[in-house]
């Protein structure tokens, strides 16, 4: 009878009575039905306590997921930029090998340039000063610096 009692009223009973029962009745299956029915009322609960965390992670699984996916946009983006830049990059180191080809180039006439207004200058002074074998010595220097120059000038313009 206190077991049927118990069992019926037990959702309105306080825990303190509860405890008075169990040390009434140590041996377990006189309040078997006690505890079935409270862990029965806690599996409920606990499934729906389970039941809304599995729905609230399922949440943010798909709040995660938006999120994972607008991350791998941002990096793709990222990406696509980086690989925009490294060819941006490479189009200049080109660029910049080119300029230095030719700034190499300029210099090296320029120098062409002087040596051969050299050799003119000494022809020049040579003629001025009466000495004929040395001005036509440095005529022929300055034939030989223009044949060389034509030469590199054709083997320049056949390699490009």
């Amino acid at each position: 009878m206190v077991l049927y009692i118990t069992h019926l009223l037990y959702h309105r009973l306080p825990s303190s009575f509860i405890d008075f029962l169990r040390r009434m009745f140590p041996k377990p299956h006189c309040y078997d039905l006690i505890l079935h029915r409270k862990i029965g009322m806690n599996m409920q609960t606990k499934h729906k306590k389970k039941k809304a965390r599995k729905h609230d992670s399922e949440l943010k699984c798909r709040r995660w997921k938006g999120e994972l996916e607008e991350i791998r946009k941002e990096q793709n983006s990222i990406t696509e930029g980086q690989s925009r830049v490294g060819e941006k990059l490479e189009a200049m180191e080109i660029e910049c090998e080119a300029l230095h080809e030719e700034s190499k180039l300029m210099i090296e006439r320029s120098a062409l340039t002087q040596i051969r207004f050299a050799v003119m200058l000494n022809i020049l002074t040579a003629r001025k000063n009466g000495d004929y074998a040395k001005a036509a010595h440095f005529t022929q220097l300055l034939r030989e610096i223009i044949a060389k120059d034509n030469m590199q000038q054709q083997q320049t313009l056949r390699n490009s």
